[in-house]
Protein backbone atom coordinates (compact mmCIF):
# COMPACT_ATOMS: atom_id res chain seq x y z
CA UNK A 1 0.00 0.00 0.00
CA UNK A 2 1.50 3.28 -0.65
CA UNK A 3 1.67 5.71 1.54
CA UNK A 4 0.18 9.72 1.39
CA UNK A 5 3.74 11.05 1.04
CA UNK A 6 4.08 8.90 -2.09
CA UNK A 7 1.02 9.92 -3.21
CA UNK A 8 1.46 14.03 -2.27
CA UNK A 9 1.56 16.59 -5.50
CA UNK A 10 4.94 17.15 -6.63
CA UNK A 11 6.60 20.51 -6.33
CA UNK A 12 6.12 23.20 -4.14
CA UNK A 13 4.82 22.22 -0.15
CA UNK A 14 1.16 23.51 0.73
CA UNK A 15 2.55 24.67 3.96
CA UNK A 16 5.98 26.14 4.71
CA UNK A 17 7.42 27.74 7.46
CA UNK A 18 10.61 29.25 7.50
CA UNK A 19 13.10 30.70 10.40
CA UNK A 20 10.00 31.28 12.87
CA UNK A 21 10.78 33.02 15.95
CA UNK A 22 7.86 33.39 19.09
CA UNK A 23 8.80 34.90 22.26
CA UNK A 24 6.40 35.02 25.64
CA UNK A 25 7.94 37.42 27.68
CA UNK A 26 11.52 36.58 28.47
CA UNK A 27 10.66 32.68 27.40
CA UNK A 28 11.07 31.91 23.78
CA UNK A 29 9.18 29.06 22.29
CA UNK A 30 10.42 28.79 18.78
CA UNK A 31 14.44 29.90 18.06
CA UNK A 32 14.66 29.57 14.10
CA UNK A 33 11.69 26.35 13.50
CA UNK A 34 11.72 25.75 9.50
CA UNK A 35 9.27 22.88 8.69
CA UNK A 36 7.19 22.21 5.37
CA UNK A 37 4.17 20.00 5.02
CA UNK A 38 3.71 18.21 1.90
CA UNK A 39 0.31 17.49 0.00
CA UNK A 40 -1.63 15.00 1.31
CA UNK A 41 0.87 14.18 4.15
CA UNK A 42 0.41 13.07 7.83
CA UNK A 43 3.19 14.92 9.65
CA UNK A 44 3.89 14.63 13.34
CA UNK A 45 5.70 17.04 15.10
CA UNK A 46 7.34 15.53 18.40
CA UNK A 47 9.25 17.29 21.15
CA UNK A 48 9.15 17.42 24.82
CA UNK A 49 6.81 19.51 26.70
CA UNK A 50 7.62 22.59 26.56
CA UNK A 51 9.94 22.31 23.14
CA UNK A 52 7.64 24.74 21.15
CA UNK A 53 5.04 22.75 19.54
CA UNK A 54 1.98 23.69 20.41
CA UNK A 55 3.65 27.19 19.25
CA UNK A 56 4.56 26.15 15.98
CA UNK A 57 1.24 24.21 15.42
CA UNK A 58 -0.50 28.09 16.03
CA UNK A 59 1.86 30.11 13.66
CA UNK A 60 1.26 27.65 10.89
CA UNK A 61 -2.18 27.63 11.49
CA UNK A 62 -2.46 31.53 11.60
CA UNK A 63 -3.82 31.57 14.89
CA UNK A 64 -0.74 33.34 16.41
CA UNK A 65 1.96 35.64 14.15
CA UNK A 66 5.44 34.99 14.46
CA UNK A 67 8.04 37.22 15.99
CA UNK A 68 10.21 36.80 12.76
CA UNK A 69 10.00 34.09 10.06
CA UNK A 70 7.59 33.64 7.66
CA UNK A 71 4.24 30.76 6.91
CA UNK A 72 3.54 30.65 3.31
CA UNK A 73 0.42 28.80 2.22
CA UNK A 74 0.36 28.41 -1.73
CA UNK A 75 1.08 31.98 -2.71
CA UNK A 76 0.17 33.65 0.63
CA UNK A 77 2.02 34.50 3.28
CA UNK A 78 0.20 34.10 6.48
CA UNK A 79 1.93 36.15 8.78
CA UNK A 80 1.05 39.45 7.16
CA UNK A 81 -2.37 38.49 6.16
CA UNK A 82 -5.19 40.75 7.70
CA UNK A 83 -7.20 38.88 10.12
CA UNK A 84 -10.32 39.47 7.84
CA UNK A 85 -8.32 36.21 5.45
CA UNK A 86 -7.10 34.38 8.32
CA UNK A 87 -10.57 33.94 9.54
CA UNK A 88 -11.89 32.71 6.57
CA UNK A 89 -8.99 30.47 5.57
CA UNK A 90 -9.89 28.75 9.20
CA UNK A 91 -13.35 28.59 7.94
CA UNK A 92 -12.39 27.08 4.79
CA UNK A 93 -9.01 25.64 4.14
CA UNK A 94 -8.03 25.46 7.84
CA UNK A 95 -8.96 23.11 10.41
CA UNK A 96 -7.83 23.07 13.98
CA UNK A 97 -8.47 20.13 16.53
CA UNK A 98 -7.47 20.42 20.21
CA UNK A 99 -6.96 18.10 22.87
CA UNK A 100 -10.05 18.50 24.52
CA UNK A 101 -12.04 18.83 21.81
CA UNK A 102 -13.86 22.05 23.04
CA UNK A 103 -17.41 20.53 21.49
CA UNK A 104 -20.29 22.79 22.75
CA UNK A 105 -21.53 21.42 25.89
CA UNK A 106 -24.99 22.11 25.04
CA UNK A 107 -25.34 21.07 21.64
CA UNK A 108 -25.80 17.78 20.60
CA UNK A 109 -22.81 15.51 18.31
CA UNK A 110 -25.03 16.30 15.63
CA UNK A 111 -25.29 19.73 16.32
CA UNK A 112 -21.20 20.04 16.98
CA UNK A 113 -20.86 18.93 13.88
CA UNK A 114 -23.65 20.58 11.79
CA UNK A 115 -22.46 24.23 12.87
CA UNK A 116 -19.39 24.99 10.84
CA UNK A 117 -21.67 24.17 7.95
CA UNK A 118 -24.40 26.17 9.58
CA UNK A 119 -22.01 29.29 9.78
CA UNK A 120 -21.04 29.32 6.60
CA UNK A 121 -24.83 29.45 5.15
CA UNK A 122 -25.76 25.50 4.38
CA UNK A 123 -29.33 25.18 5.17
CA UNK A 124 -29.84 22.95 8.53
CA UNK A 125 -31.15 19.88 6.90
CA UNK A 126 -28.30 19.76 4.07
CA UNK A 127 -26.16 20.89 7.25
CA UNK A 128 -27.64 17.80 9.25
CA UNK A 129 -27.41 15.26 6.73
CA UNK A 130 -23.96 15.77 5.96
CA UNK A 131 -23.20 16.05 9.73
CA UNK A 132 -24.60 12.55 9.76
CA UNK A 133 -22.68 11.29 7.49
CA UNK A 134 -19.48 12.38 8.90
CA UNK A 135 -20.66 11.01 12.27
CA UNK A 136 -21.08 7.75 10.68
CA UNK A 137 -17.77 7.78 9.17
CA UNK A 138 -15.96 8.51 12.53
CA UNK A 139 -18.18 5.72 14.07
CA UNK A 140 -19.98 7.33 16.38
CA UNK A 141 -23.35 8.15 14.48
CA UNK A 142 -25.09 6.44 17.25
CA UNK A 143 -24.06 9.43 19.68
CA UNK A 144 -25.37 11.60 16.90
CA UNK A 145 -28.45 13.11 20.07
CA UNK A 146 -25.78 12.81 23.37
CA UNK A 147 -24.47 16.02 24.46
CA UNK A 148 -20.73 15.97 25.32
CA UNK A 149 -20.98 15.35 28.66
CA UNK A 150 -22.72 12.10 27.89
CA UNK A 151 -20.11 10.46 25.49
CA UNK A 152 -16.96 9.07 26.59
CA UNK A 153 -14.47 10.89 25.88
CA UNK A 154 -13.17 8.64 23.12
CA UNK A 155 -16.42 9.11 21.60
CA UNK A 156 -16.03 13.00 21.96
CA UNK A 157 -12.76 13.30 20.34
CA UNK A 158 -14.21 11.45 17.16
CA UNK A 159 -17.35 13.78 16.95
CA UNK A 160 -14.76 16.88 17.02
CA UNK A 161 -12.56 15.01 14.59
CA UNK A 162 -15.96 14.51 12.53
CA UNK A 163 -16.19 18.69 12.88
CA UNK A 164 -13.63 19.53 11.65
CA UNK A 165 -13.25 17.74 8.69
CA UNK A 166 -17.35 18.52 7.97
CA UNK A 167 -16.27 21.47 5.75
CA UNK A 168 -13.76 19.57 3.56
CA UNK A 169 -10.48 21.34 5.04
CA UNK A 170 -7.17 21.00 2.99
CA UNK A 171 -5.04 21.18 6.01
CA UNK A 172 -6.13 19.69 9.50
CA UNK A 173 -4.25 21.05 12.53
CA UNK A 174 -4.27 18.45 15.72
CA UNK A 175 -2.83 19.41 18.39
CA UNK A 176 -2.28 15.98 20.82
CA UNK A 177 -5.64 15.18 19.81
CA UNK A 178 -5.12 11.75 22.06
CA UNK A 179 -3.56 13.30 25.27
CA UNK A 180 -6.25 13.12 27.32
CA UNK A 181 -7.00 9.98 26.60
CA UNK A 182 -6.66 5.80 27.59
CA UNK A 183 -4.36 4.03 25.19
CA UNK A 184 -7.27 2.19 23.39
CA UNK A 185 -9.63 5.33 22.88
CA UNK A 186 -5.93 6.73 21.66
CA UNK A 187 -5.76 4.16 18.71
CA UNK A 188 -9.40 4.63 18.13
CA UNK A 189 -9.16 8.16 17.34
CA UNK A 190 -6.24 7.98 15.66
CA UNK A 191 -7.41 5.04 13.30
CA UNK A 192 -10.15 6.75 12.42
CA UNK A 193 -8.30 10.39 11.84
CA UNK A 194 -5.96 8.16 9.43
CA UNK A 195 -8.57 6.52 7.75
CA UNK A 196 -10.73 9.54 7.48
CA UNK A 197 -7.55 11.77 5.69
CA UNK A 198 -6.49 9.16 3.74
CA UNK A 199 -10.01 9.17 1.48
CA UNK A 200 -10.22 12.54 1.48
CA UNK A 201 -6.71 13.55 0.70
CA UNK A 202 -6.34 16.53 3.61
CA UNK A 203 -2.89 16.97 4.71
CA UNK A 204 -2.32 17.04 8.73
CA UNK A 205 -0.05 18.41 11.28
CA UNK A 206 -0.12 15.90 14.08
CA UNK A 207 1.17 17.57 17.76
CA UNK A 208 1.90 14.88 19.65
CA UNK A 209 4.73 13.27 22.42
CA UNK A 210 3.49 9.65 21.95
CA UNK A 211 5.65 7.31 20.15
CA UNK A 212 2.00 5.18 19.27
CA UNK A 213 -0.11 8.26 17.66
CA UNK A 214 3.24 9.28 15.69
CA UNK A 215 3.22 6.26 14.14
CA UNK A 216 0.77 7.15 12.42
CA UNK A 217 2.47 9.69 10.58
CA UNK A 218 4.06 9.71 7.10
CA UNK A 219 7.04 11.74 8.37
CA UNK A 220 8.25 13.12 11.40
CA UNK A 221 9.87 16.58 12.84
CA UNK A 222 11.71 16.65 16.35
CA UNK A 223 11.60 19.82 17.95
CA UNK A 224 13.78 20.80 20.72
CA UNK A 225 13.97 24.15 22.93
CA UNK A 226 12.33 25.94 19.99
CA UNK A 227 13.93 24.52 17.12
CA UNK A 228 13.76 21.65 14.12
CA UNK A 229 16.50 19.33 14.99
CA UNK A 230 15.59 15.72 13.42
CA UNK A 231 13.32 15.15 10.22
CA UNK A 232 12.61 11.61 9.36
CA UNK A 233 10.19 9.50 7.37
CA UNK A 234 8.43 6.71 9.75
CA UNK A 235 9.41 3.19 8.64
CA UNK A 236 6.92 1.23 7.06
CA UNK A 237 7.49 -1.43 9.36
CA UNK A 238 6.21 1.33 12.39
CA UNK A 239 3.36 2.99 10.28
CA UNK A 240 0.19 1.97 11.34
CA UNK A 241 -1.43 1.51 7.60
CA UNK A 242 -5.26 1.49 7.92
Amino acid sequence: MSTRAEQATDGAPILAARGLTKSYGKSEALRGASVDLRHGEILAVTGASGSGKSTLLHCLAGIVRPDKGSVSYGHEQLDRLHEERLSELRRTDFSVVFQFGQLIPELTALDNVALPLLLAGTSRSAAHARADEWLERFGVRGQAALRPGEMSGGQSQRVALARALVTGPRIVFADEPTGALDSLAGEQVMAALARTVRETGAAVVLITHDAQVAAYADREVQLHDGMVQEQATVSSAVRHDV
